[in-house]
């Protein structure tokens, strides 16, 4: 039976598509390694700077959690970067379209994810699991390693400068002081008493359980998702 022209179509678009996504994968999962390689050399370097300024229960120190994540805890705050083992395409509606380096090739819109979010680091030491964290930042890679950010004052490689250079060592300093300079200024505050003037015996005596009251930096309050 002679091969249909939908058929021809299907497969051309599996070799194609799929050429373009294992090399975005790669791409990104490099970039990631560099990535814990930069923030383990920073909070070194950092912490050294450091030394003998703090109180010894004030630390700073760099995690490996395997071949997807990394954590950098500074004081209060918790850093995780996570890369998301899938490859993206982006909505109708994204900035990105307007971009001529991918309205020249569409194929350079497929992009890995590098996610920044932040947690206060007490959630992480006491295991409360129920509290809340924030995406503060977003690293995308293409197929030819070019990269743009958006998050929380990230704006050293916004989208519409996409495709005008390759992600570095340097570019992961900047992306990675400005997340820890937005976490650190990003207080925790109180929540509305409103909110929480009722209370279960039950909550009351296994809060130190650390599972009934959850705690977020802006609990209760609205997160904007501005400087994107």
């Amino acid at each position: 039976m002679a091969t249909q022209p939908l058929r021809e179509k299907i497969l051309s678009t599996i070799v194609e598509k799929s050429a373009v996504k294992m090399r975005v994968f790669d791409n990104t999962f490099g970039v990631f390694n560099l990535l814990k390689d930069t923030l383990f050399e920073m909070a070194s370097e950092m912490e050294d700077a450091l030394e003998g300024k703090l109180d010894r229960r004030v630390r700073l120190e760099y995690r490996d959690k395997g071949k997807h994540e990394a954590q950098l805890k500074i004081a209060s705050d918790l850093l995780i970067f996570r890369m998301h083992t899938d490859v993206f395409q982006f909505d109708n509606n994204h900035v990105i379209w307007q971009n001529t380096y991918v309205q020249g090739d569409r194929s350079n819109a497929y992009c890995g994810i590098i996610d920044i979010y932040d947690f206060l680091s007490d959630s992480d030491k006491d295991r409360r699991w129920a509290d809340e964290g924030y995406l503060i930042g977003r690293i995308f890679i293409n197929r030819e390693r070019m990269f743009f950010v958006e998050g929380k004052r990230q704006t050293s490689m916004r989208a519409m400068n996409f495709g005008k250079a390759e992600i570095t060592p340097e570019a992961l300093i900047t992306i990675i002081e400005t997340a820890i300079d937005y976490s650190i200024n990003f207080d925790l505050l109180t929540p509305p008493f409103e909110e929480h003037k009722r209370v279960t015996l039950e909550q009351f005596n296994t809060k130190f359980d650390t599972t009934t009251f959850v705690t977020g930096k802006r609990l209760d309050y609205e997160f904007n998702v501005d400087d994107i």
